[in-house]
């Protein structure tokens, strides 16, 4: 009974970890793909996690749309995380490099995760509201059109139909099980244990 209720404590401290991750990664790819700064979503998330991105950015400056104080805030979090779930779960500590290649791991996982979500949210959309305005919608157009426009480039509409969603989600996949695998796997961390 102990061990099942110190399983689920952990099971729920690494899903809040993640979903801060999540939150975290969203106002890097916000930044990146140039997404409307004062959109109400925007401000909510850069809100939510000034408190652990503003200590960095006295020393981690921007590289032009790279935010390096966001993607250091995001790698420090799961980095503590997973030395504390497996220290807790395990009773020991994992390497150091094990540790830094599981947390670049979930900070990948946590961007290819946004971008399926943001594609499959402006899939529906383009079907039940072409021209919506709300700032969700907005937000999500801008956030997806930066992988979008390449691929589209190449492969073209086909009068009604666009199937570089299509290509977008394929190359999500393959990046997904091939780059966050191997770098799961050559951390020598479970999995469950990263929240991935």
């Amino acid at each position: 009974m102990g061990s099942q209720l110190g399983s689920a404590g952990l099971m729920l401290v690494n899903t809040l970890i993640n979903i801060y991750l999540f939150l975290l990664m969203l106002r890097f790819l916000l930044q990146a793909s140039r997404a409307d700064y004062y959109n109400p979503i925007s401000q909510a998330v850069v809100k939510v996690t000034q408190p652990v991105v503003k200590p960095l950015q006295s020393f981690l400056r921007p590289m032009g749309r790279i935010d390096l104080a966001t993607l250091g805030a995001g790698f420090i979090i799961k980095a503590l995380s997973i030395a504390l779930i497996v220290q807790v779960a395990i009773g020991g500590l994992p390497p150091l490099g094990g540790i830094a290649i599981a947390s670049v791991a979930a900070l990948a996982s946590a961007i290819l995760k946004i971008y399926f979500f943001a594609l499959i949210g402006m899939i529906i959309l383009s079907w039940v509201a072409p021209n919506a305005s709300h700032p969700g919608a907005l937000l999500i157009m801008q956030l997806v059109e930066p992988i979008m426009a390449p691929v589209r480039r190449v492969i073209p509409p086909l009068g009604m139909i666009d199937l570089s969603p299509i290509v977008v989600f394929i190359v999500i996949n393959l990046i997904d099980g091939i780059v966050v695998g191997s770098l799961t796997r050559a951390a020598g961390i479970s999995g469950v244990l990263v929240g991935l």
